[in-house]
C-alpha cells in the first residue's frame, strides 16, 4: 500500500529548554502532514473531497526519541488504517533514514461546518483514502482485505 510522505522542516523554535523539539510541536507536525496529504492530494478536477472540513477527535502520540533541531527535515508517512462511515483513522511515523522519532494516530471526523454537525464520509473521498489503507491486524478491515477471506475472518468457498 501507498504511503503519503511528507518533508517537514524543522524550526529554531521548535525546541524547548530541553534541547529537543517539544512534545506539542509534534501534533503542529501532524497537522501540517495530514493537511498536505488531504487537501494537495485530494482528488482534483472541481472535487470539495475534504474540503468541507474535517475535525479531529483522537490523537495518540508514543514518542520514541528525542528529536533535537537541525538542519535537515524529518520524514512523514501518513496512511489509513480505518476508514468507517463517520470517521477515519490516520496513522504516522516520524522519522529519518535511520530513527523512528514518534508514531502516532488521529482519528478524523468530517464536518460539515454551515450545518455545524458530523457529516459521512463520501464515496469519492473513500476511493482516495483506499489507496493509502493499511488496516491493522486483527481489525474487520484487516480482514476484509486479506485475499480469500470474508469480513469475518472466514475463508471464502
Amino acid at each position: 500500500m501507498a504511503r503519503h510522505i511528507y518533508s517537514c522542516p524543522l524550526r529554531w523554535s521548535d525546541m524547548d529548554a530541553f534541547g529537543h523539539v517539544n512534545n506539542v510541536v509534534f501534533l503542529r507536525y501532524l497537522e501540517e502532514a495530514r493537511v498536505d496529504f488531504m487537501w494537495r492530494l485530494a482528488p482534483g478536477n472541481g472535487s470539495d473531497a475534504f474540503t468541507g472540513g474535517v475535525v479531529v477527535a483522537r490523537h495518540e502520540i508514543d514518542y520514541l526519541k528525542p528529536l533535537v533541531h537541525r538542519h535537515a527535515p524529518v520524514t512523514i508517512e501518513t496512511w489509513a488504517t480505518e476508514i468507517r462511515a463517520s470517521y477515519i483513522t490516520l496513522r504516522y511515523e516520524i522519522k529519518d533514514e535511520e530513527t523512528v522519532y514518534v508514531r502516532a494516530a488521529t482519528r478524523i471526523v468530517p464536518f460539515d461546518l454551515a450545518a455545524g454537525r458530523p457529516r459521512r464520509v463520501t464515496s469519492e473521498e473513500e476511493s482516495f483514502l483506499t489507496d493509502y489503507l493499511e488496516p491493522e491486524p486483527g481489525t474487520r478491515q484487516a480482514a476484509r482485505k486479506a485475499p480469500g477471506k470474508s469480513a469475518e475472518g472466514a475463508v471464502r468457498v
